[in-house]
């Protein structure tokens, strides 16, 4: 199964790691790129951060040159902002997408006109796309979900809105804004979208196995499917997916030792960003995501969380591996 384009960018396969909020910075990214993943999505930034030249903003906007193809995913709710940040991404990344929220839940988001409260207007959604789209280079991509609530789902409009105003391809997630990310993904509306569009459609939500990822794209018709919370801790899934779906061959779980060496990459290129302190603090997390699976790894997750250098969460962590190595030789 070959790839898609993306406006002039070739993507090489239907792989996409979704963009996550303090999780897809450059450090995962580029694993999650490295195990195959055809495009990979930084996590929103603030139009006005971009405008106040907020130095955390900014730090967000860095791509690393082996993360391309990416897209960098932009909020805001006033179309002046949104079309002055989309020009500063253009003009000041070497990001090669720029794509809009308007996708995401978060009262914070929603309540400044943000994120997916554009999904209760389908005129505002082309007016947002085609300035954003008439003012910059680089191809410009919407991430939206299916509606407000199960009594607002435009999507069909919105899709329209979007193609109309420019958009160069679109992901949609499954889910309505009331449904946060709780319940099912709902791929019926998702199917009736790629109907309509005349752009590549990306499908989102609850792609969880690589079989998954491929009844997707074979039964509803979407040109990629898009890869989140399945991912997390676990790029080995994307790397599955990219294979199967080329292929049709399952490679295998990784080892043990295996997850850990990629969990201390992760935290290495984590601190050369982030500097130590602060990146072992948000490794716990995404450690307790490599650990998942790992027989009796419970008590290990709570050591990890007492830890507060790459040394001790090293030693916790290859401890662990070298107890299970020694339990597999017993049996």
């Amino acid at each position: 199964m070959s790839g898609f384009k993306i406006g002039n960018i070739d993507i090489k396969n239907r792989a996409v790691l979704a963009p996550m909020a303090g999780v897809t910075n450059p450090a995962f990214r580029l694993i999650a790129k490295e195990f195959g993943a055809g495009l990979v999505c930084a996590e929103m930034v603030s139009d006005k951060g971009i405008l106040l030249e907020n130095a955390r903003t900014l730090r967000m906007l860095y791509v690393d040159e082996r993360e391309k193809p990416l897209s960098l995913q932009i909020f805001g709710g006033s179309k002046d902002t949104l079309v002055r940040a989309a020009q500063y991404v253009d003009q000041n990344t070497n990001a090669d997408i720029i794509d809009i929220n308007m996708g995401c839940p978060v009262p914070k988001v929603t309540k400044c006109e943000a994120g997916a409260k554009w999904l209760l207007d389908p005129d505002k959604v082309y007016e947002m796309v085609n300035a954003v789209s008439n003012a910059v280079d680089k191809p410009v991509t919407v991430k939206m979900r299916l509606g407000w609530d199960e009594d607002h789902i435009y999507i069909l409009d919105n899709v329209r809105a979007a193609q109309s105003g420019g958009a160069a391809a679109i992901a949609i997630h499954g889910r309505t804004r009331s449904q946060q990310y709780e319940g099912t993904a709902n791929w019926d509306w998702i199917g009736e979208a790629k109907k309509i569009a005349t752009v590549p459609i990306i499908g989102n939500g609850d792609i969880s196995t690589p079989q998954e990822a491929k009844h997707a794209i074979d039964h509803y018709g979407v040109d990629a499917v898009m890869i989140g919370r399945a991912a997390l801790g676990n790029p080995w899934m994307l790397y599955q997916t990219v294979q199967y779906l080329e292929t049709g061959d399952l490679p295998p779980e990784p080892a043990a030792r295996e997850k850990i060496d990629i969990c201390m990459l992760h935290l290495d290129r984590l601190i050369a960003i982030k500097g130590e302190v602060t990146a072992v603090r948000e490794m716990r997390q995404h450690a307790a995501w490599y650990l998942k699976g790992l027989k009796g790894s419970g008590p290990v997750r709570k050591q990890i969380n007492e830890t507060e250098s790459r040394d001790a969460f090293g030693i916790v962590l290859y401890h662990f591996v070298e107890q299970l190595e020694r339990q597999m030789q017993e049996v």
